[in-house]
């Protein structure tokens, strides 16, 4: 598949990371992490390049893990023996996977669909993720490791031949449209564009080429544009996760909103259970939305900022974002009403008593007056 009017492209020295992101509770103490786990670790920081003000940085740094295993093989290629696990104080963690890459460049097509929705990878990064979550278990606000999983591939080519990167254009579009999307069909010139048409470059050295399943980044020292895809994979995976809970609050809140009131629904205190509720699932799903929100600061127009936009526009974060603030919206409309019923029944039943009240007192008036 290699272009017919173009040079072969051979990788001198290259990585593929293979990433899976879970979320496994609402948040993760890092520190108290740090101190039950034996690994070697490390805070996560974003390597700056010249391109980046110091300000690019996450707050709070995630807390890396380096594990050993053992390693995989996937088409022709070997997995290293160390695993790299990325903890976010938000409650996701992400498990990454490298790959040593070199050779022809046709050959990544066959990683690349080997490695698609792999399910040894898969098994065994839960697998290690749930060794993590029993060994950090009282560092986990609580606990609830999702069925829910964000695969992501990144091919960081450091090295490769022939080496101006400024060249690469349309000739080779198509073979890196195949390994974008880990597919061996024969792509129409619509899907081509599609799959590599989120492109960008700081330097005539360097370009990254950005699509929803993988990712190929060409140039050295690329580490901060790798760490803000792995953010934006971990970013997609909250969203979802976020998305979902707030669908479970809008029914549990239609339910006590529309249930049919019984006796007991006069007595005081009768509806505080729901509103406590509702109330406590509205405020975890703001706060964990603000928490992926503000973690990675990208200010101003600089490159990483436009990395970061890039690729949320890949990943449709606008669309999950306007998804998630109308859900809340709708949920804090509900919590109203049902405050709002609550106070109109209060106020019904202290009217109630005092008409009561008044009739006993109206009552008594007329009794007969005894003397003893």
């Amino acid at each position: 598949m290699a272009p017919l009017d173009a040079p072969p492209l051979s990788i001198e020295q290259g990585t593929c990371y293979a990433l899976f992101a879970y979320d496994i509770g609402l948040a993760i103490n890092l520190d108290e992490a740090e101190r039950h786990v034996t690994a070697i670790k490390e805070r996560g920081r974003i390597r700056h390049k010249a391109r980046a003000p110091h300000y690019f940085e996450y707050r709070p740094a995630p807390l890396r893990l380096t594990q050993e295993t053992v390693a995989l093989a996937f088409s022709d290629y070997r997995s290293s023996e160390a695993v790299e696990v990325m903890l976010y104080d938000f409650g996701a963690v992400t498990v990454i996977y490298r790959i040593p890459i070199d050779g022809p460049f046709d050959g990544l097509l066959s990683l690349s669909e080997s490695l698609y929705e792999n399910e040894t990878l898969l098994a065994e990064s839960r697998h290690r993720l749930d060794q993590l979550v029993r060994d950090i278990f009282p560092a986990i606000e609580r606990p609830s490791t999702s069925k829910e999983v964000e695969d992501y591939l990144i091919f960081s080519i450091e090295h490769c031949t022939p080496s101006a990167i400024q060249t690469f254009g349309a000739p080779y579009d198509p073979l890196f449209a195949h390994v974008l999307r880990s597919e061996r069909t024969r792509l129409s010139d619509q899907e081509i564009h599609e799959a590599t048409s989120c492109r960008i470059s700081f330097s005539r050295d360097d370009t990254a080429l950005i699509d929803w399943n993988a990712a190929l980044v060409f140039g050295q020292d690329m580490d901060d544009v790798r760490a803000v895809l792995e953010f934006v994979n971990v970013e997609l995976l909250e969203m979802r996760a976020l998305d979902e809970q707030l669908d479970t609050a809008l029914d549990q809140g239609y339910d006590a909103l529309t249930r049919k009131t019984g006796l007991t629904s006069w007595l005081p205190g009768s509806h505080e259970v729901a509103l406590t509720h509702i109330g406590q699932l509205q405020v975890d799903s703001a706060v964990l939305f603000e928490r992926v929100a503000n973690t990675l600061k990208l200010l101003g127009d600089q490159y990483l900022a436009r990395v970061y936009r890039l690729a949320s526009q890949r990943f449709h974060l606008e669309a999950w974002d306007a998804s998630i603030i109308r859900k809340l919206q709708t949920l804090e409309s509900i919590y109203g009403k049902m405050t709002d019923r609550a106070t109109t029944r209060r106020m019904e039943v202290l009217e109630w008593i005092i008409i009561v009240l008044i009739a006993i007192s109206i009552a008594i008036s007329f009794l007969p007056f005894t003397s003893h």
